[in-house]
Order: structure tokens, then C-alpha cells, then sequence
């Protein structure tokens, strides 16, 4: 049993896109920032860090945003969000998920003029193709969420990154993204600053 902590619109959203698109049964419980449910006891009790996303495989808890899609790719293949076989392309996934999280997720609180510098750079890294790394992979899943708020937040002027833009497009029109901003839409956003 697959049982995902997430906070609507937070960094857990990429993990429930995840969940969404590997097809397989869980259940979604939110938990709010506004209400400081990320440090009630109870919540601790299953993740120490108070952070989301918090996955329970069988009651035993996975956090980390690019641990759980990495875990949900290879769980279950038949979904192809992670290459096969290609020892270069995974490492390629891998160093994608590695770039969101360490460059691209902290360039919001350095200032506007960073986020902007970052997001070219990821603009340009992306480059002519639909996907991160060919195929559609848990590298875009990450990618998205953290321009899905970018672009939502600080609205930057349009035509200022081609790529993730188009790339966010596409993303928007996927069933499962379309779906966990539908759920998570309905609980309410509370995103914090």
C-alpha cells in the first residue's frame, strides 16, 4: 500500500504526478503548512524532517523528492519514466533530478535576477527536444513542478524561456498532471512564500 503526505502545489506535487502516472492504487492525504501539520507529532513521528513529500511503501516511510520518482520509475517500469538498459541515459535522468534540486528548487530565494539566470540555463539545457532526455522521464516531472511554480509566482515575462515554456505546455496537457492539479487545486493551495 502506497500512501503519499504531500501539501498542495509544494514540491510533493511532483511525487503525486508520479504516482499518478505509474497508474497505481494510493492514497492521498494533505497536509497543511498553514496549520503547522508538517510539525504535529504525529507527522514527525513518520517523517523527523517535517517535510513533504513523505511516501509510505507498506507503512515504512520514503522522503525526498527525487528519491520517491526514482523509486516510482523503477517500481514500476511499465510506465517509462526512467530509461532501460541505458546506462547513460538513467545517469542523464539522474543528473537532471540532481540539477533541479540542487540548482534550480534553492534559485527561487536568491532573488529574482538568479531564479531568471537559473531558469536560462535550464532553458538552454533543455534544448529543441520535448523531454529532458529524449523520452519523457521523472526528470520532467521534477522540471515541471518547479516551473509550474516559478512561472506562477513570479510571472516572468513570456517569451523569456521557449523551451519551458513549451516544455510546461506539454506537461499540462498530460492526464496525470492534469489530474493532480485538479486534486490538489481542490484541497487548496497554502503554498508558503
Amino acid at each position: 500500500m502506497l500512501t503519499l503526505y504531500f501539501a498542495p502545489g509544494a514540491s510533493s506535487m511532483a511525487a503525486h504526478i508520479a504516482l499518478n502516472e505509474v497508474g497505481a492504487p494510493f492514497e492521498a492525504i494533505p497536509v497543511s503548512f498553514h496549520n503547522n501539520e508538517t510539525r504535529a507529532a504525529d507527522f514527525l513521528a513518520l517523517n523527523p524532517e517535517g517535510k513533504v513529500p513523505t511516501l509510505l511503501i507498506d507503512g515504512r516511510a520514503l522522503t525526498e523528492v527525487a528519491g520517491i520518482l526514482y523509486y516510482l520509475a523503477r517500481r514500476y517500469p511499465d510506465a517509462r519514466l526512467m530509461p532501460r538498459s541505458d546506462p547513460e541515459a538513467e545517469a542523464r535522468v539522474i543528473s537532471w533530478m540532481s540539477f533541479v534540486a540542487s540548482t534550480i528548487h534553492p534559485a527561487r530565494r536568491q532573488g529574482l535576477e538568479h531564479a531568471m539566470a537559473v531558469y536560462a540555463l535550464a532553458d538552454q539545457r533543455l534544448g529543441d527536444g520535448e523531454w529532458a532526455v529524449g523520452a519523457y522521464s521523472i526528470a520532467d516531472i521534477h522540471l515541471f513542478r518547479l516551473y509550474w511554480r516559478f512561472a506562477a509566482s513570479l510571472k516572468p515575462p513570456p517569451g523569456s524561456f521557449p523551451r519551458l515554456e513549451a516544455h510546461h505546455d506539454r506537461m499540462l496537457a498530460r492526464p496525470a498532471v492534469i489530474r493532480t492539479i485538479e486534486a490538489e487545486a481542490a484541497v487548496g493551495y497554502e503554498l508558503p512564500a
